[in-house]
């Protein structure tokens, strides 16, 4: 059973302790199946007063970060996972999707650098790390959230992580769809009710239901990945 290790590089570490201090992501680190350790990036730098950013050549708005104090911290990461896979989380980088998921699931580390303010010396980009990652066509603050966003879609899709395999195998985006929808009790709730053919005890009318419901739901809400799907096949 393997860890897979995530090594996150932040100037605001403490934005992490409570999303993955809590439920699936901490018990799959007791259980030793995942290990994500959080570092200053404020750590690396030979700046007496710590600061990480500084004014771009040629002029502009806000502050980008410094090259060196990332290139500083990969070397003390790289020392310890030679071969770990670096990510920079930047608006400007390819969308994150599942495959890209369950591609970064079979490494054996991540390091993940978290951009800020108006982001970071291009030559990070060109020549320290090895992929570029954006989570949407959207601006946030920094690349603390996007980080999180990885992690947690990455880490579901270790072995025993979720406990249940089969789980993952049915949710969303898995099989190029949308996840069917689904019930629990009551079975009737103000006037709606859960559709007779998920309590008939016919296995094989609930799958067939599940799969055209799944089928018709994408259809409704996200119809592009059924193009996407087309077009891989």
């Amino acid at each position: 059973m393997r860890a897979l290790r995530f090594d996150i590089v932040s100037i605001f570490p403490g934005i992490f302790e409570s999303p993955f201090g809590d439920s699936i992501i901490k018990r799959a680190c007791e259980k030793g199946l995942l290990d994500i350790r959080i570092h200053d990036l404020r750590d690396y730098t030979l700046n007496k007063h710590r600061k990480v950013d500084d004014t771009p050549f040629g002029g502009g708005v806000g502050m980008v970060m410094n090259v060196e104090p990332i290139d500083r911290a990969l070397k003390a990461l790289k020392k310890e996972v030679p071969n770990a896979r670096t990510i920079l989380l930047s608006p400007s980088g390819s969308t994150f999707n599942q495959k890209k998921a369950v591609a970064l699931s079979f490494q054996e580390s991540l390091i993940l650098i978290c951009g800020r303010y108006e982001g970071v010396d291009e030559r990070v980009r060109l020549h320290f790390v090895d992929e570029e990652i954006s989570i949407g066509d959207y601006i946030l603050t920094g690349g603390e959230i996007p980080a999180m966003v990885l992690v947690e879609a990455v880490s579901r899709l270790i072995p025993g992580v979720l406990g249940d395999s089969e789980s993952i195998m049915e949710e969303s985006f898995s099989e190029g769809m949308l996840e069917y929808p689904q019930y629990t009790r009551p079975r009737e709730y103000k006037g709606h009710k859960v559709p007779d053919v998920l309590v008939s005890g016919d296995p094989k009318k609930i799958r067939e239901w599940q799969k055209n419901e799944a089928l018709k739901k994408t259809l409704s809400i996200r119809p592009d990945l059924i193009e996407k799907t087309k077009r891989s096949n």
